[in-house]
């Protein structure tokens, strides 16, 4: 059956459309209401719906980990800016608050799995407290733990707080979690917390000096070898770097050298249509930070 993606921003909605096209996630509809005009009938027939969709992170992640397109689940990753320290810090008295209102679909439509993230900071503690407790009213078992995208192999830390919910009287027929072979393939990230500082930026902003023989980058920088050496780590990427292990570098303002995803080259200044990525890349979670949480949820069940 079809998923229902939610996501008021066009230019996020559009994206999820030509992904949905491109076979890339769950096939599905767009709808660019804001959620709080959604009405628990407008969901009826709908096997996924992810809310705040942005460009379709969870839908991927969902698949990388394992859980087959037709099997029932809801996500959504309420809007940050009432807790984030980005922003005005109104909390629950900012109207971008959104989680009563997922809140209520939740309860009328009783999915039986609903996954989540929020950021990751004290000023969080009291969004998660209350929907530990709206859940566990709702007769979901709650969990949640928050971990920093390093933790999954990332050259910076992005702590985010990612959540379940699970219906205590509802487990889908099926389930990856039943003991079928669907979502065992992964393991749960390595908790690559040691020797991080390797994989962020220099920060004591130090050049590199070439000795003789050494190779450099065309472009002057070094490599990240040289670097790790003289400061006394491994002279190279390793496997807890996963994804980002072929990073590209950028030597950025404050003559520091920072690592960043392959292939985001083509971001930079002069390239037709950077705006418009960065503007959908914020609408988007860690990818692997959200299959690594998929997978192990469904290792707990």
């Amino acid at each position: 059956m079809a998923a229902y993606y939610n996501e008021i921003d066009p230019y996020a909605a559009q994206w999820l459309r030509n992904l949905i096209d491109a076979g890339h996630i769950a096939p599905g509809v767009v709808d660019e209401r804001s959620i709080e005009d959604v009405r628990p009938s407008d969901l009826l027939g709908f096997t996924q719906c992810h809310f705040f969709a942005g460009i379709g992170v969870w839908s991927l992640a969902l698949r990388r980990a394992g859980w087959p397109d037709d099997l029932p689940v809801w996500t959504g990753s309420c809007p940050c800016q009432p807790f984030s320290a980005a922003g005005a810090g109104g909390g629950f008295e900012d109207s971008r608050h959104l989680w009563p209102t997922f809140a209520w679909l939740i309860r009328q439509r009783k999915p039986p799995v609903v996954l989540g993230e929020q950021v990751a900071s004290k000023a969080v503690e009291p969004w998660v407290d209350l929907v530990h407790a709206d859940l566990e009213a709702m007769d979901y078992a709650f969990g949640a733990i928050a971990f920093p995208s390093a933790g999954v192999g990332a050259p910076h830390i992005r702590d985010r707080l990612f959540w379940v919910g699970h219906a205590n009287d509802a487990r889908p027929q099926g389930h990856p979690g039943d003991g079928g072979s669907a979502g065992r393939g992964r393991s749960s990230g390595p908790a690559a917390t040691a020797s991080l500082s390797v994989r962020l930026a220099n920060p004591a902003g130090i050049e590199h000096e070439r000795g003789d023989g050494e190779q450099g980058h065309e472009d002057g920088w070094p490599g990240p070898g040289p670097w790790l050496a003289r400061s006394g780590e491994d002279s190279g990427p390793g496997p807890v770097n996963g994804l980002w292990s072929a990073s590209d570098w950028l030597l950025c303002r404050d003559a520091k050298w920072r690592p960043v995803e392959s292939g985001t080259f083509p971001l930079a200044d002069g390239v037709a249509g950077r705006v418009g990525r960065l503007r959908a890349y914020g609408n988007a979670i860690n990818a692997e930070a959200a299959t690594q949480f998929i997978a192990a949820y469904l290792e707990s069940i």
